[in-house]
C-alpha cells in the first residue's frame, strides 16, 4: 500500500478506535468514523469493507498495542507482583478518560457480547491476551491451580472500579481501588 494510503488506513483506524471507544461501536457510524478521520467517507470502502471488518481491524490495532505493552512490562521487571501491579498503574494512567468513557477493552466487550457470536469473541480476544498473561504471573507466584481464578479475581477489581468510576463521572474511584488492589497484590503469599 502506497505510504499516503497506509497513513490513511491509520487515520480511519484510530478515529474508529477513539469513537468506539467514546460512543460505543453501535453509535458510530462510517460518516462519524469519515468526519472525525477526514478521509472521504467514499474512500473507506478501499481499506474496509465493511464496519465488522473496520472493527477487527481496530481489535487488533490494540491487540498489537496491548501485547507490545505486555513485552515492555516483562523486559523491565523480573518479579511478578511487580508485573501485575503495571495493570494498576495503566488503571491510574488512563484514569481520567476511564472515569468519563469507561475501560476501551471492557466497555467494547460490554457492547459487543449482546452481539453476534463472532464479535463477541473477536472482542473478547483482548480480554483473554490480560487473562493469560496475568495467570502465567500467577503461576509464577507458585499459585498452580488458583491462578486463573486469581487472575479473572484480578480484572473484575479492575473493571469493576473502572465501571463505577464511570457511572459517577469520579477519577477518584478508580484511583482509590487501584490502591486496594495493589494492596491485594502485596499481600498474596
Amino acid at each position: 500500500m502506497p505510504v499516503k494510503g497506509e497513513q490513511n488506513r491509520v487515520k480511519i483506524l484510530q478515529a474508529a478506535a477513539d469513537l468506539f471507544y467514546q460512543r460505543g461501536y453501535n453509535n458510530t457510524s462510517f460518516s462519524d468514523v469519515a468526519m472525525a478521520s477526514g478521509v472521504p467517507k467514499g474512500n473507506f470502502y478501499y481499506y474496509f469493507k465493511s464496519k465488522d471488518e473496520l472493527l477487527g481491524a481496530v481489535i487488533g490495532m490494540r491487540k498489537s498495542w496491548l501485547s507490545q505493552l505486555i513485552s515492555e512490562w516483562e523486559a523491565e521487571h523480573t518479579e511478578p507482583k511487580d508485573r501485575l501491579r503495571l495493570i494498576v498503574r495503566l488503571m491510574q494512567d488512563n484514569s481520567v478518560a476511564s472515569s468519563r468513557y469507561g475501560c476501551p477493552v471492557g466497555s467494547l466487550n460490554v457492547e459487543l457480547v449482546k452481539n453476534d457470536e463472532e464479535k463477541r469473541q473477536l472482542s473478547r480476544s483482548l480480554f483473554d491476551l490480560l487473562l493469560s498473561w496475568s495467570e502465567k504471573q500467577f503461576l509464577a507466584m507458585g499459585k498452580g491451580s488458583m491462578a486463573k481464578l486469581l487472575a479473572i479475581h484480578l480484572m473484575a477489581m479492575a473493571q469493576g472500579g473502572i465501571m463505577i468510576s464511570s457511572i459517577y463521572q469520579d477519577e477518584q474511584i478508580i484511583l482509590a481501588e487501584s490502591e486496594r488492589i495493589n494492596l491485594w497484590i502485596d499481600a498474596l503469599d
